[in-house]
């Protein structure tokens, strides 16, 4: 184990939580524009008192449910990356490590960082490479994203999802990643898709798309944090530009579907029964009253029509992963 990466005890926290908070919503599937439950636990101004050891198991489960889109991202990678030896994966906001853990199955012979600002959280990744058997290969990092990554070292592989977008400067970040990446490596970015679709439109009360409208507020919403963060730069959200920017070359996207029909499982609902009471508290003062009054008969457990007990819940989750290579190493002359 290397002087940059820590056992749970180790942990010390650091100052600053911008960005590496951010990253968890890769694990609970509720990044920007991917549902109703933004910032969830992200510690953005009005969240610094969350106990991340209580919300570990919350994230670890929208990480479960969303695994599908995830194994066909990582799949993807592992052909991109088919002829370049992936020796070391750094996963930047890494959460309780439900990815960390997909991304050393994927690559057997690479080390893999978890890369978190949570003492808490980093200690739930070993937890889960015990579990899943990959803790000789897992460590952890303690750090946060909008100061300087130089102490993580360099890798093959960098993956972050739905982190950079709660960085004043994306740019910056992304710049700041590329330059970690060895000859050949791969940064990819999760960042972008469409909204979760968890209801249908009609209800059977209150006025029909509640979940668009949850959507637009909740835009509203993210506009004004990201305007109250340091360093907050207007940008394009173009990622193979920024990624070009950042000195990488060969930019590719693709968008990963995942689909959960009913009736679904008792995980699947208690993850949307934690997005839509997190969209309750976060919407509270923006919704107009006929929707509130909506989202808290949906919540009310004693309705045969709420998230409880209805039969018509599913998951519809389309994200997009953006990638781009390091140059490569020079050949002797």
């Amino acid at each position: 184990m290397t002087t940059n990466e820590h056992t749970p005890s180790d942990l010390q926290q650091p100052e600053g939580k911008h960005g590496s908070e951010a990253g968890h919503e890769a694990e609970h599937g509720h990044g920007h524009g991917h549902g109703h439950g933004h910032g969830h636990g992200h510690g953005h101004g009005h969240e610094d008192d969350l106990d991340w050891a209580e919300l570990g198991p919350q994230l670890e489960r929208g990480a479960e449910v969303s695994m599908a889109w995830i194994d066909q991202a990582i799949a993807w990678l592992g052909d991109l990356l088919a002829d370049t030896p992936v020796r070391r994966v750094l996963d930047i906001g890494s959460g309780p490590g439900v990815t960390t853990c997909r991304l050393a199955e994927a690559f057997p012979q690479a080390e893999v960082v978890a890369v978190d600002g949570e003492p808490a959280l980093l200690e739930r990744v070993h937890a889960r490479a015990a579990h899943t058997g990959t803790a000789a290969r897992v460590r952890t990092h303690q750090a946060d994203l909008a100061t300087d990554l130089a102490p993580l070292g360099d890798a093959d592989l960098i993956w972050t999802s739905h982190v950079l977008h709660h960085l004043g400067d994306q740019q910056s970040g992304v710049t700041r990643l590329a330059a970690r990446l060895r000859p050949d490596g791969l940064l990819a970015v999760a960042e972008g898709g469409l909204p979760h679709r968890y209801l249908p439109r009609n209800l059977g009360f209150g006025r029909p798309g509640l979940e668009a409208r949850l959507d637009a507020h909740m835009e509203a919403w993210f506009a004004d944090l990201r305007a109250g963060l340091p360093d907050a730069t207007e940008i394009i959200d173009d990622w193979p530009t920024m990624l070009t920017t950042a000195a990488l070359h060969t930019p590719q996207s693709r968008t990963f579907l995942a689909e959960t029909r009913p009736p679904i499982d008792a995980q699947s609902r208690a993850h949307i029964h934690h997005a839509f009471t997190r969209s309750r508290e976060i919407l509270a003062t923006r919704l107009p009253p006929d929707d509130i009054a909506t989202l808290d008969h949906l919540l009310d457990e004693s309705s045969p029509e709420s998230l409880h007990h209805r039969g018509d819940l599913q998951i519809l989750d389309a994200r997009t992963l953006h990638t781009a290579r390091a140059a490569p190493r020079p050949h002797p002359a």
